[in-house]
């Protein structure tokens, strides 16, 4: 669904636009959104304007529009496909290296 956003930018300005759709969808005003998700109205304004707000912000958001399922989606988990899998993520670096 994402591949024509081409940018970061693209990504902020499509997440905040569909945000506002499933804000005007519940027939909610965008002070009556802040509220629920305990943010103020202005920070809220801002994020569908331009697309910025804090990642908790966003989760709250999430939560007071029911759409903090799709969060489980991004960054998923890596799925193993055996038990060499298993072992071998037991044996990979907890860090990664400066390049």
């Amino acid at each position: 669904m994402l591949s024509f956003l081409t940018s970061p930018g693209d990504i902020l300005a499509d997440v905040a636009k569909r945000a506002r759709a499933l804000r005007l969808q519940a027939n909610l005003t965008q002070e009556g959104l802040a509220v629920r998700a305990g943010m103020s109205a202005a920070s809220l304004k801002r994020f569908e304007r331009t697309g910025l707000i804090a990642f908790d912000a966003l989760v709250r958001l999430a939560y007071a529009l029911n759409a903090e399922k799709e969060f489980t989606a991004l960054f998923p988990p890596v799925a193993f496909q055996s038990i060499e899998d298993v072992l071998r993520k037991e044996k990979t670096r907890k860090r990664g290296v400066l390049k």
